[in-house]
């Protein structure tokens, strides 16, 4: 299933309606609205939800209430998350509206069916997965190994890691960073225009400042990799066996193999058991681990939330605290109450 069938041909329950397939289309001339993951999510979601309506001889689009129900209950008998089948969810009822209909998602019975879905899963003892944290103490342990290895791959790996946690960006930001993105200040520190996150996006970007180590670890692998005088070079590319760059690279680094930099390091520091997760997931450092960490030690040093969500773009609170629950659980106002020394004997 292609893309303008998808939301043409096939997306139709049966009979050719000229208008909706005319708002389909529009729909996918401007996908340029939706970032490239939220539209990969979208099509991998049309593909599992249409594929379930044929093989149930449910309606696809428009999709009734009763199908919906039908559908995200299916998601839960076959193990899905709560977070994946609220994405669903949601994601099928974007694609109702940008075809002009009704969402399934507004009818008081799904809306019942989500609650059930979440309480059953929560009261069987689901919980939400969280990356692991990559703190300050780990990546000064990477840096005291890595920082005279004559393997490129280890300069690259940690000059990655150095400006994972500086900054905070997310992984896909990360690796869109080129060498003209680099300027210095006044004091010599590395300052980097990262242009836009996937929280701001306007023309005058965000811009992100190293500390002295981390803008030395980042000069040290440009310089060793030979991209100073490549503008145009992405900062982070692929090492070969030889111990070389390929080529100067202009396409970012794919996902997988920036998580192999997080395995890397993992293995490296000592931690070859994986943790263990509720689905799998998050046994080790990821992509998302040098945000987390950051966070958590910002929330350590009592640095408030505010700052935390400037420094991580992030725009809802909820997210925060979730990822410093841990550290900001011992602050409790029962806590120091029962701490205080003037509490009685």
């Amino acid at each position: 299933m292609n893309e303008l069938s998808g939301f043409t041909g096939v997306a139709l329950s049966g009979s050719a309606d000229d208008n909706l397939t005319a708002k389909l289309a529009e729909f996918v001339r401007h996908r340029e609205a939706l970032s490239p993951n939220t539209w990969r999510q979208l099509l991998s979601v049309m593909r599992i939800s249409w594929r379930w309506a044929q093989e149930n001889r449910r309606s696809f689009l428009p999709m009734s209430s009763d199908d919906m129900q039908d559908y995200l209950f299916h998601l839960q008998a076959i193990g899905r998350s709560t977070s994946t089948i609220s994405v669903h969810a949601a994601l099928i009822s974007m694609l109702h509206r940008n075809a002009g209909l009704v969402p399934p998602t507004v009818s008081p019975d799904v809306v019942r069916a989500k609650k059930k879905i979440n309480r059953t899963a929560i009261v069987s003892g689901e919980r939400t997965g969280q990356a692991v944290p990559f703190c300050r103490q780990d990546l000064n342990r990477l840096d005291a190994a890595w920082q005279h290895s004559p393997r490129l791959q280890h300069l690259r790996d940690l000059a990655f890691m150095h400006v994972a946690y500086g900054t905070l960006l997310r992984m896909s930001e990360l690796s869109r960073l080129r060498v003209r993105d680099i300027s210095r200040a006044a004091d010599g520190r590395i300052i980097l225009d990262v242009g836009w996150t996937k929280t701001i996006l306007h023309s005058g970007g965000i811009i992100k400042a190293l500390s002295p180590r981390s803008s030395e670890r980042l000069m040290e692998w440009i310089n060793a990799a030979g991209l100073a005088g490549e503008p145009d070079a992405v900062l982070f590319c692929p090492v070969h066996r030889s111990n070389k760059i390929t080529k100067v690279s202009t396409v970012p680094m794919s996902a997988p193999c920036l998580e192999d930099i997080w395995r890397r390091a993992r293995h490296h520091a000592g931690a070859k058991t994986l943790l263990k997760t509720n689905k799998g997931r998050y046994s080790s450092w990821s992509g998302h681990s040098a945000r987390v960490g950051a966070a958590q030690d910002m929330a350590r040093k009592g640095i408030s939330i505010a700052q935390i969500m400037q420094e991580g773009t992030w725009t809802q609170t909820q997210t925060v605290m979730r990822y410093i629950r841990m550290v900001e659980a011992h602050k409790g106002a029962m806590v120091a109450l029962m701490e205080a020394d003037s509490w009685p004997d």
